[in-house]
């Protein structure tokens, strides 16, 4: 009995292998929730920090939560790799948010979305951030859709995606 081999699956797995195996800096989006415990806040601002002293570039957005303390880390170790790309305008984000946003370098807004609503903008500005990044970092609890959705879609686009839940 004769083996058929699917020679696209078989490259799609040399190129995750490759993905996995790079050892140079690698563009890496790092997402996930606005509701997080302030503990998990301090490991993820020691996540990015470590990444960004490795050299990799940190592709966030700007919610509270998760991405605030990617951000945070991300400006200890070197503010120069960090972009951070906004679903809508600056004068969008939470009030809490704008001073530190204040302080990004590579800041990317999204006027053009502020009609919409928070949910399909933010939609929007996931789908920019996976089409920038080599892989996905994401913390997202089993019901946040609009996370997983992403997680989906990078999967789709055959990068890495690490997903890890809070709950």
């Amino acid at each position: 009995m004769s083996q058929s081999i699917d020679i696209p699956r078989v490259d799609e797995l040399l190129q995750e292998f490759a993905n996995i195996q790079q050892t140079s800096s690698k563009r890496i989006a790092l997402l996930g929730s606005r509701h997080v415990p302030i503990t998990h806040q301090n490991l993820i601002e020691m996540m990015s920090y470590a990444l960004v002293l490795e050299g990799n570039r940190l592709i966030t957005s700007g919610a509270t939560g998760t991405n605030f303390a990617a951000i945070r880390g991300a400006l200890r170790a070197d503010p120069t790799l960090l972009t951070v790309i906004l679903p809508q305008s600056l004068d969008r984000q939470p009030r809490e948010s704008r001073e530190q946003l204040e302080q990004v370098m590579h800041l990317v807004e999204n006027p053009s979305n502020d009609t919409l609503s928070l949910a399909e903008a933010s939609s929007l500005c996931n789908a920019e951030i996976i089409s920038r990044c080599q892989q996905l970092i994401c913390f997202a609890f089993h019901d946040s859709t609009t996370l997983l959705n992403t997680c989906r879609d990078a999967e789709e686009q055959r990068k890495i995606v690490t997903l890890f839940y809070f709950d």
